[in-house]
Formats: structure tokens, C-alpha cells, sequence
């Protein structure tokens, strides 16, 4: 009985096997650079930062306010309404490090406000 290494053409098999996987891979890596680099630049714009930091400040105003109006603690109001205005803040900054920081800032800030406001409710 012969084991599978040395059935007759496992190693050709084998390295054939090997070199389609090889030309995949080289395929996809190309591709997937060649995506990332298109996303990269779609997702670094201006406009999308811009536009997403509103959404965001939109939907965190919504939040804190139901919150306040449910469980009447003005707490998490002010704390998330800081973080806003930090974030607004940035929207006035040119697109760099420092609107970068005010950003993270402003959004950690808005975070521990909804996270107070969603203990005041539970």
C-alpha cells in the first residue's frame, strides 16, 4: 500500500496546485491595492468627513434629548452636548491633525454622554 506522498504525481499535482494559488493570490492583491487605494481616496475626502460628522451630531442630538425626556437627568445632556460642540468645532477646522483630534474628541465625549444617558434609562 503507498501513502499519499508517494502516489505517482503528487508532487506535480502538488506544485501545480501551489502556482494556481500563487496566480490567484497575485490577482487579488492587485486588486484588492488597487481598490483600497480608490476607496481610500473616496473615503479621505473632504465632503465625506464633513457630511458624516453631521449625520452623527444630528442623531446624537436626537439621542441625548429622548434621553433626557425619558428619565429627566440633565447630566448626560451636558456632557453630550460638550462632545457636540467639540465636534461642531471641527467642522469649522481645516481638513488635517488638528480637525482629526477635535474629532475623536468631540465623538468620545458625545459616547460618554449617551453612554450616562443610556444608564439613566436602564
Amino acid at each position: 500500500m503507498t501513502t499519499l506522498l508517494q502516489r505517482e504525481g503528487f508532487w506535480d499535482r502538488a506544485a501545480m496546485g501551489l502556482s494556481g494559488l500563487c496566480v490567484v493570490h497575485c490577482i487579488a492583491t492587485a486588486a484588492l491595492v488597487a481598490a483600497a487605494a480608490s476607496i481610500g481616496g473616496i473615503l479621505g475626502a473632504e465632503w465625506i468627513h464633513q457630511a458624516g460628522l453631521v449625520i452623527a451630531m444630528v442623531l446624537g442630538a436626537i439621542g441625548l434629548g429622548r434621553g433626557v425626556l425619558q428619565h429627566g437627568y440633565i447630566l448626560p445632556l451636558a456632557i453630550g452636548s460638550f462632545g457636540l460642540g467639540v465636534m461642531a468645532g471641527a467642522l469649522s477646522m481645516p481638513h488635517g491633525g488638528g480637525e482629526v483630534i477635535s474629532t475623536i474628541l468631540g465623538v468620545s465625549i458625545l459616547a460618554l454622554g449617551h453612554d450616562l444617558n443610556f444608564r439613566a434609562t436602564h
